[in-house]
């Protein structure tokens, strides 16, 4: 086994493993990419290793800087261990509608965290925007860094291995592709990856039930943290996909417990969502196909959200030291 030079350099190479209790007869196999095993327990550590290592490399990024961004938890906790191993510092824009586990988390590697408070806990297109207002203020600081996701180009190409693993992984014999979609930076990389070696592989997006604009319906609220930021994001290709796919909160959420109790796989609402949506193209291509999909990350991060069956209603985990902006407030000092 190669030994790293770091744990930035260990990320990626993560398992393939076959569905088989969620899938019924007839359907196509559906292979699910285990993407909790990385460092952090999520794809995002191949996003964040991309962005910082690129931002580094042109000098946008100096040494001993403070790299910022709005944050769902999962990429804030992935920059935080690349900003950890690498040594910059990370200011965080984060939200109480997002699990409490991933704010420990991210303070665990040292992160600042700014909070701007939600409507009810719920995801909506207001809340992000308004985070990604904060953190635009915050860029302004001295030696601070904005690496804005949503906008990064550097970050797509953090999911060409992604693709380039899935296609070795299957000896070439995936039929299709499917992912929900956040920023679009992993569905985006993934395919160009995939299509590169085959143009026939098909691609379905997934996005959720109440709040489907990329399938052009009105914004929502929503409670699958990661994806369904409520508004198309700026660097969404609607030609690399061949369809797009709702899931509603309930169901990925059924689905996430079903993948822990009959497949032995512990993860997020996300994943769940996926293998939703795997299982209505896997119906429809049938037995002789493969159908691949991701397990975005680790069923840890969600403990408090009440999920798997705990409350979401007690105390929270928000230190003295975190910072509440309101949604239409200022970043304190």
């Amino acid at each position: 086994m190669k030994i790293s030079n770091d744990v930035v350099e260990a990320i990626g190479n993560t398992p393939l493993v076959q569905l088989r209790k969620v899938v019924p007869t007839g359907s196509a196999r559906i292979l699910a990419k285990l993407e909790f095993a990385n460092p952090t327990g999520s794809m995002k550590d191949r996003v964040a290793k991309a962005m910082i290592e690129a931002a580094a490399k042109d000098g946008r990024l100096k040494p001993g800087g403070t790299v910022v961004e709005y944050t769902s938890g999962t990429t804030g906790i992935s920059l935080a261990l690349a900003c950890a191993s690498k040594g910059y510092r990370l200011h965080a824009v984060y939200s109480d509608a997002f699990s409490d586990e991933k704010r420990l988390t991210m303070k665990a590697f040292g992160t600042q965290i700014t909070d701007v408070k939600s409507d009810g806990k719920k995801i909506t297109e207001k809340l992000i925007k308004d985070m990604i207002d904060t953190a635009g203020r915050i860029s302004q600081r001295p030696n601070h860094w904005w690496s804005d996701q949503l906008k990064n180009t550097d970050a797509v190409a953090g999911y060409y291995p992604l693709g380039e693993e899935i296609w070795n992984q299957t000896d070439g014999k995936i039929s299709a592709f499917v992912h929900a979609v956040g920023t679009a930076h992993s569905i985006h990389g993934a395919t160009k990856a995939l299509w590169g070696h085959n143009r026939n592989i098909h691609v379905a997006a997934v996005e959720p039930a109440e709040s489907a604009v990329l399938s052009g319906e009105p914004t929502g609220s929503h409670k699958i943290e990661g994806i369904g930021i409520g508004f198309i994001p700026p660097l969404w290709e609607p030609d690399l996909v061949n369809e797009i796919t709702k899931v509603t909160t309930e169901e990925a959420k059924q689905m996430a417990r079903r993948l822990a109790k009959d497949e032995g796989l512990f993860v997020g609402t996300s994943s769940g969502a996926n293998v939703v949506a795997a299982l209505k193209v896997a119906k429809r291509f049938g037995p002789e196909a493969v159908v691949v999909t991701i397990m975005v990350d680790s069923g840890m991060r969600y403990l408090s959200t009440g999920l798997f069956g705990l409350s979401d209603t007690g105390p929270s985990m928000r230190t003295s030291s975190d910072r509440i902006v309101p949604e239409t407030g200022r970043v304190g000092s």
